[in-house]
């Protein structure tokens, strides 16, 4: 049996609803659903009757919410008071994020924070590849989009603006799409991993999909940019990524009556580091100060 798993088990209680619980947990609700049902088989006990509308918990779920409650009060004094003992950020911190966002963004950050904290270090690993964070030993990752289901837990720190752009090359070669229905019959430089590619546009008041293909994939957005700014295709990116060749004339936006869905920035990290004084700056640090240059 997890201490987490207890935590869990509380707040879905207390929610009377594993949706409820997730969403204040920063969890998925199966992940929930299935923290609790192996907590279940751990005692060898049924702790809440699930139905359509809310949980009900049993006689022997009440008594053991009871006791949780307590044992975790416990644990939250002796955290705290352990933490009051050195609240000051300090030691090492092992981060991940991705290439473009941490040359662009995350560098100059990092020296303000530790201009600001001189008894912290990082060790960063600049990668577009998704790391395993508990596995590989990093304290956080900075994400940008859509998370899997994990332990993870996933701080939003900020939106991350997308722009359907090209070159004008291409323009005055192809041609762009009226709406993003005729994406199909453009070359598309795609931005992610090998997986089937869509990209996301408010249509009439609604967020559609639509299935786009090209020449190019890859998962790192400087390598596309340069491929559209060579004339190669329509690339939908983050702002960051291709704002000063828009400055420039390089590329030229597309599709400008169609807000394409916003992507979002997180910091994850580990379920047994949330206590981190040093995590918990940082990414505070990281929203306050990403809220300014992202928007």
């Amino acid at each position: 049996m997890q201490l987490e798993d207890m935590r869990i088990f509380v707040a879905a209680v207390d929610a009377h609803s594993f949706t409820t619980a997730a969403n204040r947990l920063s969890l998925s609700k199966q992940f929930v659903s299935r923290r609790v049902a192996a907590l279940e088989e751990a005692l060898g006990v049924r702790l809440l009757v699930r139905n359509t509308r809310k949980l009900a918990v049993t006689d022997l779920g009440l008594e053991f919410y009871e006791r949780s409650k307590r044992i975790l009060a416990e644990v939250s004094d002796a955290e705290q008071a352990m933490s009051l003992r050195r609240a000051a950020p300090h030691g090492l911190l092992r981060v991940s994020a991705p290439m473009s966002f941490g040359v662009l963004h995350l560098s100059p950050l990092i020296a303000l924070f530790l201009h600001k904290y001189d008894e912290v270090r990082f060790d960063m690993e600049l990668s577009d590849r998704t790391v395993d964070v508990v596995g590989e030993g990093f304290d956080m990752a900075i994400r940008i989009g859509t998370l899997t289901d994990s332990t993870l837990i996933a701080q939003k720190l900020a939106d991350v603006r997308m722009i359907a752009c090209c070159s004008p090359t291409y323009k005055r070669r192809r041609g762009t799409p009226e709406s993003p229905a005729e994406l199909e019959r453009h070359a598309c430089l795609l931005y992610g991993h090998g997986r089937p590619a869509s990209w996301s546009f408010v249509v009439d008041g609604a967020l559609k999909s639509f299935d786009v293909q090209g020449p190019l994939r890859a998962n790192n957005g400087d390598v596309i940019r340069d491929a559209a700014i060579a004339g190669l295709g329509i690339t939908l990116l983050p702002d960051f990524i291709v704002a000063d060749a828009l400055k420039r004339g390089d590329l030229v936006p597309v599709l400008d009556a169609y807000l394409p869905r916003a992507s979002t920035l997180y910091a994850v990290y580990p379920q047994h580091r949330q206590s981190s004084a040093t995590i918990r700056a940082f990414t505070e640090f990281l929203r306050t100060q990403l809220s300014r240059v992202l928007q």
